[in-house]
């Protein structure tokens, strides 16, 4: 089973939740020709007029000045890209090995597209990124193979 792991930077923007929001974000990007392959947008439970928008990658002059210029910046939460071929309980492989380690997942964005996975991990801090990273190798190593 073939599993990469990156370290990437999210570029987020917290903004009022109404209507248009994510479109107005999005649209300098798509001018710049940024070519994204993860966009993520959710309101804040409690405080409903809040939301977040989280986009990757955000690489170029032209299209790191359309994000800046959009209201995003770079994130400062160490976050990992997983990729390769999706098996049955990899996922929960990969969570066994990360709780059993003592590390703590901020979050997870994660889904599987024909016989394909993606994931982003946010981390609490750097270290425990570089752990997860080596975590993750192993675990899918020992899942598949």
């Amino acid at each position: 089973m073939s599993v990469t792991v990156k370290k990437i930077a999210l570029w987020r923007q917290e903004i009022e939740n109404k209507p248009g929001a994510l479109a107005a974000v999005l649209a300098p990007l798509a001018e710049a020709g940024a070519d994204l392959h993860v966009v993520m947008g959710y309101r804040h439970p409690g405080h409903e007029s809040q939301a977040t928008i989280e986009v990757l990658p955000v690489s170029g002059k032209k299209a790191t000045k359309a994000a800046q210029d959009a209201g995003l910046g770079a994130s400062s939460i160490p976050t990992l890209l997983v990729e390769g071929d999706n098996q049955p309980g990899l996922g929960a492989a990969i969570s066994r090995s990360l709780a059993e380690a003592g590390i703590n997942v901020c979050f997870l964005v994660a889904q599987v597209i024909g016989g394909r996975f993606s994931a982003v991990i946010g981390f609490d801090n750097p270290d425990d990124a570089a752990k997860a990273s080596a975590l993750i190798k192993k675990a899918a190593r020992l899942k598949g193979g």
